[in-house]
């Protein structure tokens, strides 16, 4: 199972963009990159809120809604700034064709994650798509227990891959393995704290992992 942005696309500046224009089409400042990264992986509403804690429920919802229609302006943009960190496409094609079961869990919503992978050409590696559309926002293990429910995969074989300290504790609460890449939008030492077993340095390295945690090796 993987998380999408800060470990499959490098989203931060599209995310940071449609949060800031968010903000300033309601009369007030925009948050810093460095708050809305500490926020990337949360779903939207909650993101917000944590932004601007002190915005009542309706004042939420309109940040929310001009977040999404700031992002739906950029994704018909040609040049939209999200590029695929190095080895994605290499790493997936090796694992589907040793057939492990790939999944996602994300933030976003569905539509918003499946528009990413086509964008991308991905859409086909997965066998489950986990959003906040059908179930509780990280780092509840919502997500996770319905991509195990669907898979028929034991969660001791199982494990996530993530970029955030929701992404280790998700895991963590699923019961299920708690891997952090160190290229993302925490810092290392944040997600051992969360939970992590192991932080991976690239993608390289995935399969000799992959290959431990499942009993293949």
């Amino acid at each position: 199972m993987f998380d999408c942005d800060g470990t499959l696309v490098d989203s931060q500046h599209v995310i940071a963009e449609c949060m800031q224009m968010a903000f300033q089409s309601q009369g007030l400042a925009s948050p810093k990159i460095d708050s809305v990264r500490r926020i990337v992986g949360l779903s939207l509403t909650e993101a917000v809120h944590r932004l601007y804690p002190e915005g009542d429920p309706a004042r939420i919802d309109e940040l929310v809604k001009a977040y999404k229609e700031r992002f739906a302006e950029l994704r018909r943009k040609p040049d939209l700034n999200e590029p695929l960190f190095e080895g994605v496409v290499e790493i997936l094609t090796y694992l589907k064709e040793q057939e492990y079961s790939l999944g996602i869990a994300t933030g976003k919503s569905q539509r918003g994650l499946i528009s990413t992978l086509e964008t991308h050409g991905l859409r086909n590696y997965f066998s489950t798509l986990q959003t906040v559309d059908d179930a509780p926002g990280k780092p509840h293990p919502g997500m996770l227990e319905r991509a195990i429910a669907e898979t028929g995969v034991d969660k001791n074989e199982t494990v996530f891959i993530g970029d955030t300290v929701f992404d280790m504790e998700m895991a963590k609460n699923a019961g299920i393995g708690a891997l952090g890449v160190s290229w993302g939008y925490h810092e290392v030492e944040e997600l051992h704290a969360a939970g992590a077993h192991l932080i991976m340095d690239s993608f390289d390295e995935l399969p000799a992992i992959v290959t431990r945690w499942s009993g293949k090796g």
